[in-house]
């Protein structure tokens, strides 16, 4: 039978960036959380060793379909690890916007590792399938058990958050995504001639989740690559001056962008801010999500 899992997106609510590494990477410090926008990966067994894909939804005229997706990445790095001989035909039905920063496609290959897991029984433990996600990207390892955490090193190694609460969110897509890559290289352009310190995530962040707050967490948001991602891509200024004009308690883009997230006081708020939007112009679509949430799950 086949597996179906249901995995989520992410948004950074701190995001802290080092210097670039000798291997070309960053440290990072982050506050992942994951919100109630999912990802559906189905995995069926093939029996004749070959690994496909193939994905609807949003963005799916732009997932790569061969070796370079992620989550054909994943069940292939599963099957060598556990000696399974069998393939997998995997099916993804997208709703997380594809090169966003909400980690659609780390997503998608912690889901197929779930899915495969699965499919497959491997008898994999949590770990394994953590220290596979690690291999796999920077946000992967967070995907699998979602929540609320603290990401450091390459953002892959995970530490629990003393947090309490559940948070409203408005997200405003932009007509078209951002590389990651661009976005880190334009980070370092603009901080050519500054010393660059340890990456921390913000004290006044944390001490806010731990309150539960969302009146002390909205204020206390923050990411590093917000500039880099405006001076790239300049009009996500105006997409977020207009969620402050409409009273979002916080407003930033999120990851490595170009996605702009609103923190909302409450339901009714959140309605208010996503008509606002939707109605300006500025975004492409607007989208509406709670948080934290759990990690990938079996759904079938």
């Amino acid at each position: 039978m086949p597996v179906t899992v249901r995995s989520p997106a992410k948004i950074n609510l701190g995001m802290s960036v080092g210097s670039r590494t000798l291997d070309g990477y960053h440290d990072v410090a982050t506050v992942y959380q994951a919100i109630s926008l999912y990802d559906e990966i189905k995995a069926r067994d093939t029996g004749d060793g070959e690994f496909t894909v193939k994905v609807t939804g949003e963005g799916a005229d732009v997932v790569p379909l061969d070796e370079n997706n992620l989550a054909v990445r994943a069940a292939r790095l599963l099957a060598k690890t556990c000696d399974v001989d069998a393939g997998v035909a995997l099916s993804i039905h997208k709703t997380i916007a594809v090169a966003g920063g909400l980690a659609g496609g780390s997503t998608d290959a912690a889901g197929a590792l779930i899915a495969c897991d699965a499919l497959w029984g491997t008898g994999a433990g949590r770990d394994d399938l953590l220290e596979l996600a690690g291999q796999l990207g920077s946000d992967v390892s967070f995907c699998l058990g979602g929540g609320l955490a603290i990401g450091t090193d390459r953002g892959n190694i995970l530490s629990p958050v003393l947090a309490r609460g559940g948070y409203e969110w408005v997200l405003a897509y932009a007509d078209t995504g951002l590389s990651t890559a661009s976005v880190y290289d334009e980070l370092d352009h603009l901080r050519v001639n500054d010393e660059v310190g340890v990456p921390e995530v913000p004290g006044p962040l944390l001490a806010a989740l731990r309150s539960g707050d969302p009146y002390a967490v909205g204020p206390a948001l923050h990411n590093d690559l917000a500039p880099a991602a405006l001076r790239l891509k300049p009009s996500l200024r105006r997409t977020l001056e207009l969620g402050d004009e409409y009273g979002a308690l916080g407003s930033l883009v999120t990851g490595s962008g170009p996605t702009c997230i609103f923190l909302a006081s409450d339901d009714d708020h959140a309605l208010d801010l996503a008509v606002a939007l939707s109605s300006s112009g500025l975004c492409r679509s607007v989208q509406r999500a709670h948080g934290p949430v759990t990690g990938a799950r079996v759904v079938t």
